[in-house]
């Protein structure tokens, strides 16, 4: 049977119509084959890239503020983490979520109902804290690498006001989302392109630099001996330094989000497309290593040829140092002149800026893939405008709380960042464990040291794990209250019939025949059950005894899902005509079932309930977490909101 939709949309206005565009639909937790056009793994990479080849702008200072002289040492630590870490773990997860689903996903699939619903709407807070502070924090450092550009300071004063600029900054980014964001890969690879070749050029001079003035190498060296006497507990305090530095490990989520972009082979099994996976990895591995490079001779030069003083944050007696935020920038005008210096800084504007395009579009993405389906979410937070611009109002409030300061909020970054990652270690551990696969005790050892990076991280740096506990609650509220306030939606995408419910149908609405739907809670299933039932329906509701009645059966399901198919089969119980389905909020099967017979037989449907004893709060608690409670007027409310015109929706009749 053709299935039927049992939804309708009423007229809009314009507005709400170019306001609301592009709402993606709720079938499944990933975007369907084919909506987006493939490319290249290494063109994804770099799209990959803007957000994580972009830290180099203000990884390096921040490492130095964390771990001071220490701070190569522990950047190698992080590298170490990442290539035989992080990199090996996330490979598992390209192959277990091809589409672009990411670790979340694994771990809803491993927890049953409620609990796996409630755990993702957690990890989800996690994710607004990593993404927005992403936008924030690249806002931020961008307006770092422009007030601090010496033609900036000597021609331009009305831009020094860090907060301000960032503000713009942010405001931009959603203007840019608000008339409609399309795929940038063109852009993405010309600028990862462009600024990854300055920063060779600018690192390769820094360490000629470093090989002609062997004195700044002894500084170093020295300043290394006289805080730490041997070189084990240099190792040891970066094993304790190295959580600081987690900023290093971002692209990796963000690469397995944006699978469904990569190309694979052509003929790729869309369930577990083989090539799409190779080529994932290939794009892992290739981010891995260059940011490795890129991350232990950045640190390397930045902390051998530049004075401490000038990594030194803003605080209340003093201001920020020249490369607080923007080493490498800082050494660019230091031995290649402004010129030069103002290319690179525009070239880390710009990245700085589309990384936080990457984060807006990473957020406008992940949402729409949980929330809304869990009925946790309005349905307008499946178009991009309307979100873009709750995103944007909540970037303005963390820029103004944190005053557009790149340092402080270091921290709540490195939190999403490495919750995400912990999570998905877990999810990789706990999968691994259960097809007994050998890499489970590496595995587990990986996700040990995730969540000791993570304990740590939160310890030294509270407030990361403040703010996303802010955003968890916040998520957990609004998203309780909706699913509350749209329980009594239709909730059902279509109908789908089998051969024998539709014969049953069909007899029914001959000539002029009604059809008479009877809610039956099943017990044995015999026909002496529904012998006895259809006798107490018939005489409680004055149906006639030649006309023929039909017995509804629905079976609740998990009631933490929130929409999907009503697929129903007809089974002949001794003469007695069932039809018999299962679904997750029984009132709005009906309802939607109600609606379906109406529109495919041209005849409004009569449905007949018995009255429910018992407490009716207590029902209606039961109705929200269980999906089943006081089932007729819950029906009838159902079938008032998705019919406005009360002679065209079906009947519905109390008795007993």
């Amino acid at each position: 049977m053709q299935p039927t939709v049992v939804s309708s949309k009423p007229a809009e206005s314009s507005f709400k119509q170019w306001f609301l565009e592009g709402v993606k639909p709720t079938e499944g937790p990933y975007e369907q084959e084919g909506k987006h056009k493939d490319h290249p793994w290494w063109q994804v990479m770099c799209l990959t890239g803007v957000d994580y080849f972009s830290t180099l702008g203000y990884q390096p200072g921040i490492a130095f503020v964390a771990a001071g002289a220490l701070s190569p040492i522990a950047t190698l630590v992080l590298v170490l983490l990442t290539l035989f870490g992080a990199l090996p773990m996330y490979n598992r997860v390209a192959a277990a979520s091809p589409h672009g689903d990411g670790s979340i996903s694994m771990l809803e699939n491993l927890l049953p109902r409620w609990k796996g619903k409630l755990f993702v709407l957690c990890l989800l807070g996690f994710v607004a804290t990593s993404f927005v502070i992403t936008i924030t924090l690249s806002a931020a450092d961008a307006t770092a690498h422009i007030i601090e550009n010496p033609f900036v300071e000597e021609h331009l004063h009305f831009l020094h006001h860090r907060v301000g600029v960032t503000l713009v900054l942010i405001a931009l980014l959603g203007a840019v989302f608000l008339k409609g964001f399309k795929e940038a890969i063109g852009i993405a690879v010309v600028l990862v392109i462009v600024y990854i070749g300055l920063n060779l050029i600018v690192v390769g001079v820094c360490l000629y630099q470093v090989a002609t003035h062997p004195e700044v190498l002894t500084n170093w060296t020295n300043t290394l001996s006289a805080r730490h006497s041997n070189p084990f507990l240099m190792i040891g305090a970066a094993l304790l330094l190295f959580p600081k530095l987690a900023l290093g490990l971002s692209g990796f989520e963000t690469g397995v989000v944006v699978m469904p972009l990569v190309r694979g082979n052509a003929d790729d099994n869309p369930k577990h497309p083989v090539g799409r996976i190779r080529n994932t990895r290939k794009l892992l591995a290739g981010a891995a290593l260059i940011m490795s490079v890129m991350l232990i001779t950045s640190s390397f030069v930045t902390t051998t040829l530049i004075p401490a003083a000038e990594f030194l944050p803003e605080t209340a007696t003093q201001e920020a140092g020249k490369a607080n935020g923007r080493a490498l920038a800082y050494l660019a005008h230091s031995y290649f002149g402004n010129t030069f210096g103002t290319v690179y800084d525009i070239s880390t504007i710009l990245i700085l800026w589309f990384a936080g395009s990457s984060a807006m579009a990473g957020l406008l993405n992940i949402v729409p893939r949980y929330l809304p389906r869990y009925g946790m979410a309005p349905n307008w937070a499946r178009a991009t405008r309307p979100l873009a611009i709750v995103f944007m109002l909540i970037a303005f409030l963390v820029t103004i709380l944190f005053k557009a300061d790149v340092d402080a909020q270091g921290g709540a970054y490195a939190t999403g960042v490495l919750v995400l990652m912990s999570s998905a270690a877990v999810a990789v551990t706990l999968a691994a464990w259960r097809k007994g696969s050998r890499a489970k005790w590496a595995f587990l050892i990986i996700s040990l040291v995730f969540v000791y990076t993570t304990g740590v991280n939160i310890f030294a740096q509270p407030e990361g794990i403040k703010i996303a506990s802010i955003f968890i609650a916040a998520i957990v509220l609004v998203s309780l209250i909706s699913r509350v306030y749209r329980t009594t939606e239709l909730r059902v995408e279509r109908v789908v019939l089998d051969e024998t419910a539709q014969c049953f149908i069909d007899e029914a609405t001959r000539g002029q025949g009604v059809v008479r739907i009877v809610a039956n809670r099943r017990d044995t299933g015999d026909a002496g059950e529904y012998e006895i039932k259809e006798k107490t329906k018939r005489a409680d509701n004055h149906i006639p005894v030649d006309e023929p009645i039909i017995f509804f059966e629905i079976r609740p399901s998990d009631a933490s899902d929130f929409s999907g198919e009503l697929r129903v089969r007809g089974v002949d119980i001794g003469g007695y005509r069932v039809l018999r389905t299962k679904s997750s909020a029984v009132p709005n099967a009906i309802a939607a079932f109600l609606l379906h017979l109406r529109d495919t037989t041209g005849k409004l449907p009569h449905v007949y309930f018995g009255w429910s004893e018992g407490n009716p709060v207590t029902y209606m608690f039961k109705y929200v977490a269980f999906g089943e409670g006081d089932t007729a007027p819950v029906t009838h409310e159902v079938l008032r909101q998705a019919e406005a015109n009360p002679e065209q929706r079906p009947i519905v009749h109390v008795g007993g």
